[in-house]
């Protein structure tokens, strides 16, 4: 499609897949010739309007982003020419692909000073996540190179996790029924929860009764937006060519239905993309959403003997072991009165007054829980039970 002295981009077809657009870079050890590719780059963007593309771009840039893609501690700051590069991938919408292997990607080779950099990138935009959502990049061992080459797999299989853990969507609240169904299973849980055992009974038992209504309601809710638009377009026509005050009142309610379910279909992937604020703009929603799946899924586990665990038993395994060692030790060390060293009490010269000390360790009030429920972030989970507080605020 395009060819220079530092980049060749070319449109890549494979069999079974919607073509995309691929970008190599080996750019100039000179900062001005640097800038002239940048200028490039945005030219050929809008010259074959790549923005509305899959795109995926990878190569040599010769410029880090941030002084921590520098191995020398020397350097600190954000330096022009990395604020160049910085705004060149701002304006093309192309941010690292998530990938494995060693954060630097070239070495000076020099045992006497050695430098290492990261100098390489494998970027996309987020229509190449819609065409390969489990792609992701290996950065290999340099070898006889002092550039590591960057393998990208397209169909990458993510490691299976089994269930789902539960997550409350607050869009549940709007439906009519919510609080006779919340209301149902909480009385059919049993009587009044007197300790945390049986209010965690409670609560697991009200999840059933959750899942089941956002199931029945509003599960696929993309491709019910999309049928609720269709149903609105065929009675826009059909009142347009007969109008008829049947045909108008069905108009309302179908604009109602499919205003509701976008509305819905927002508060879903809001949620899920933690987004605070915004315009009704699900696309863009959609895709900081696939993003965060695509950056967060943790694909594998780097031992420190370089071997890498791929298989989902032996990741878990390992996980486990991790933070057992961490945060429970065995045999548990015995936990008995000791007496504060003298060193200690002079490091820390302030303690309370009875008083103070009094006060915090007083039994809060409920206008002081209600206080603090209402402040929290409505999608936030206050445990693992995945009942935000928008769940109890609601409820």
């Amino acid at each position: 499609m395009h060819q220079s002295r530092q980049a060749v981009t070319c449109e890549v077809k494979i069999q079974g897949t919607t073509p995309f657009v691929y970008t190599a870079v080996y750019a100039s050890n000179e900062r001005t010739g640097r800038t002239d590719l940048w200028v490039e780059l945005l030219n050929t963007c809008q010259t074959f309007s790549l923005d509305y593309v899959p795109w995926m771009m990878g190569g040599d840039f010769n410029q880090i982003l941030h002084p921590s893609e520098h191995s020398n501690t020397d350097v600190y700051h954000l330096t022009a020419s990395m604020v160049e590069l910085k705004d060149c991938f701002h304006q093309l919408s192309l941010y690292d692909l998530r990938y494995q292997g060693s954060l630097f990607t070239w070495s000076n080779k020099q045992p006497e000073s050695p430098i290492t950099k990261k100098l390489d990138c494998l970027l996309i935009n987020s229509q190449i996540l819609n065409l390969f959502t489990n792609c992701t990049a290996f950065f290999l061992p340099t070898l006889t190179s002092d550039h590591s080459p960057c393998l990208v797999d397209l169909a990458y299989k993510t490691p299976s996790h089994g269930t789902k853990p539960f997550k409350f969507y607050n869009y549940l609240a709007k439906h009519p029924d919510f609080h006779q169904v919340v209301i149902e299973a909480w009385i059919q849980a049993g009587s009044t929860a007197w300790n945390l055992t049986a209010l965690c009974w409670k609560q697991k038992q009200i999840k059933s009764a959750i899942k089941s209504l956002n199931k029945e309601k509003f599960s696929q809710i993309q491709l019910r937006v999309s049928e609720a638009n269709r149903l609105l377009q065929d009675v826009l026509v059909q009142a347009m060519q007969s109008p008829t005050s049947e045909l108008f009142e069905m108009e309302r309610e179908a604009s109602q239905r499919w205003h509701f379910l976008r509305m819905i279909e927002e508060s879903y992937f809001k949620q899920r993309s933690r987004i605070k604020e915004g315009d009704l703009n699900t696309t863009y929603i959609f895709r900081i959403v696939q993003t965060r799946l695509n950056y967060n899924t943790i694909r594998s586990f780097v031992l420190p003997s370089r071997v890498v665990l791929t298989d989902p038993l032996d990741m878990s395994s390992h996980m486990i072991l991790h933070f057992t060692s961490i945060l429970g030790p065995c045999p548990i060390p015995l936990m008995g009165i000791v007496s504060t060293p003298a060193w200690f009490n002079s490091m820390v010269p302030y303690s309370c007054s009875p008083a103070e000390s009094l006060l915090m360790i007083l039994i809060p009030t409920l206008e002081e829980i209600t206080t603090v429920m209402h402040k929290l972030n409505a999608n936030k989970a206050s445990g693992p039970d995945g009942l935000t507080s928008g769940f109890y605020k609601t409820s």
